[in-house]
C-alpha cells in the first residue's frame, strides 16, 4: 500500500463567497473523500487585505482575539476587531474599520481612518503589544492615513490653525501637521502589509487607480490627487515609493509620520503562517483564489505560494481559470467549469470547492506517491 501523503492547503479567500478558512476546510473535506489516510496541513492566507486577522489568527487560542468599537468610515461607530498573536505581535486589519462595505453611501472626498487609528492606538498601549502588523486593502477612504494619524494624536491644521475636518478632500487646505502628541510606536516597529504597488500621487496613484471604486467622480479624483500631493509636499515626502498609494494613501502618511517599513503582504503573511517551513515534506501544496489570471502571480497569494513551495508541486484551486499554471504548478481546476457556470459555483461555493478537492485527489495521488 502506498504511503499516505502530506498535502499543505493555503488558499487566499474567494472574495465575496467564502474567507480562506472555509476555502482550505472545503477544498480538505473533498480530498478526503477519496483519501482519508492522507495528512493534511490547512493553511489560510491572505494578502494583507480582507482576511488577514482570519488567516493569521487561524489555530490560535480565541482570547487572541480582541473587539473594540471604534470610528468607522463615516465616523459612526463599528466594531471592529485585532489580533495580539502570544509573540506579542498585533495585527490590524484597516478593512475592519474603514472598509468600503461599512458605508451606507460612498464618500470618496470625506470617508476617514480614523477608526484604523483608534485600533492601533488600543493594540500600541497594550503592554503585550511587541511590533504592529497593519493590513491594508479593501478601504472606502482617500485621506493619506490623516485619519488614522489624528487618532494616534497628530493634528492636521488650516492656515489658521483649526484642525481640518475628516477625509482626504480637506487635505487641499492643509498647512502643517503636529506630530508633537503623536503616540510613540512598538518597540520592534511597525510592518504595513501591501499588495499593491501604485505610488501616492499621479496617473497610477491613489486616487486615479482606486478614486472610481471609491465613488470618487473624474473631477474628484483630480481634487484628490491634488490634496495627497498637499500632503506630499507639507510633510516634506515625494510619495513616489511604490506601495504608498494603498488604501486611499494611508501607507505613505503612517509610514512619513509614524515609520516602520511597507512589505508584501502576501509574503509577510504566508512567512507568519509558516508556509515555508510546512514545505519541505509536502508531497503538494493546493492554493487558490477567485480568479487565477495573469495578475495572480504578481504579488498575490497564489503567485507567492508557486514561489515558495518551488519544487514542490502545486496545484491551482479558482473560481475561474484565465491563465495558463506554469511550474510548479501541475493542475489547475476551475469552479466555474465544474459546476458549468459561474453563477453556479458561487451560489454554493462550498459545494464545488470540495468537489475540486476531490478531482484533485483523483488526479494526481498516483503519480505524487511514486515521485516521493
Amino acid at each position: 500500500m502506498a504511503a499516505p501523503l502530506r498535502v499543505v492547503i493555503a488558499p487566499d479567500s474567494f472574495k465575496g463567497s467564502l474567507d480562506a478558512a472555509d476555502v482550505a476546510e472545503a477544498i480538505a473535506a473533498g480530498w478526503r473523500s477519496k483519501r482519508p489516510d492522507d495528512v493534511l496541513e490547512l493553511m489560510p492566507l491572505a494578502d494583507g487585505g480582507e482576511g488577514t486577522l482570519d488567516a493569521l489568527g487561524h489555530g490560535l487560542p480565541e482570547e487572541c482575539l480582541r473587539t473594540a468599537t471604534v470610528s468607522g468610515p463615516d465616523g459612526k461607530p463599528v466594531q471592529a476587531r485585532w489580533l495580539l498573536r502570544p509573540d506579542g505581535t498585533a495585527v490590524v486589519e484597516l478593512a475592519s474599520a474603514a472598509g468600503l462595505p461599512l458605508l451606507d453611501e460612498l464618500d470618496p472626498m470625506g470617508a476617514t481612518t480614523r477608526g484604523v487609528g483608534e485600533l492601533l492606538r488600543l493594540a500600541v498601549e497594550h503592554p503585550g503589544t511587541r511590533r504592529i502588523m497593519l493590513g491594508l486593502g479593501g478601504s472606502a477612504t482617500n485621506d493619506g492615513g490623516a485619519g488614522a494619524l489624528v487618532a494616534l494624536g497628530a493634528r492636521f491644521l488650516d492656515a489658521d490653525g483649526n484642525d481640518l475636518p475628516p477625509g482626504g478632500g480637506a487635505l487641499v487646505r492643509l498647512a502643517r501637521v503636529d506630530l508633537s502628541e503623536l503616540v510613540p510606536g512598538p518597540p520592534e516597529g511597525v510592518e504595513y502589509l501591501v499588495d499593491v504597488t501604485s505610488p501616492l500621487l499621479g496617473p497610477h496613484g491613489a486616487a486615479a487607480v482606486f478614486g472610481p471604486q471609491k465613488g470618487a467622480t473624474p473631477q474628484q479624483v483630480e481634487e484628490l490627487d491634488a490634496a495627497l500631493g498637499r500632503l506630499a509636499g507639507i510633510l516634506g515626502v515625494s510619495g513616489e515609493e511604490p506601495g504608498s498609494g494603498a488604501a486611499g494613501g494611508t501607507s505613505f502618511g503612517l509610514l512619513a509620520c509614524w515609520g516602520g517599513r511597507m512589505v508584501s503582504g502576501s509574503a509577510t503573511v504566508a512567512a507568519v503562517a509558516g508556509l515555508e517551513a510546512a514545505v519541505p515534506g509536502a508531497d503538494l501544496v493546493i492554493t487558490g483564489e477567485g480568479r487565477f489570471d495573469s495578475q495572480s502571480v504578481r504579488g498575490k497569494v497564489v503567485g507567492n505560494v508557486l514561489t515558495v513551495a518551488a519544487p514542490t508541486p502545486v496545484a491551482i484551486v479558482a473560481g475561474q481559470v484565465a491563465a495558463d499554471p506554469q511550474p510548479p504548478a501541475v493542475a489547475a481546476v476551475s469552479l466555474t467549469e465544474l459546476a458549468g457556470s459561474a453563477r453556479a459555483s458561487m451560489a454554493d461555493p462550498a459545494r464545488w470547492l470540495a468537489a475540486a478537492g476531490t478531482a484533485l485527489a483523483e488526479r494526481l495521488p498516483e503519480g505524487l506517491g511514486a515521485a516521493r
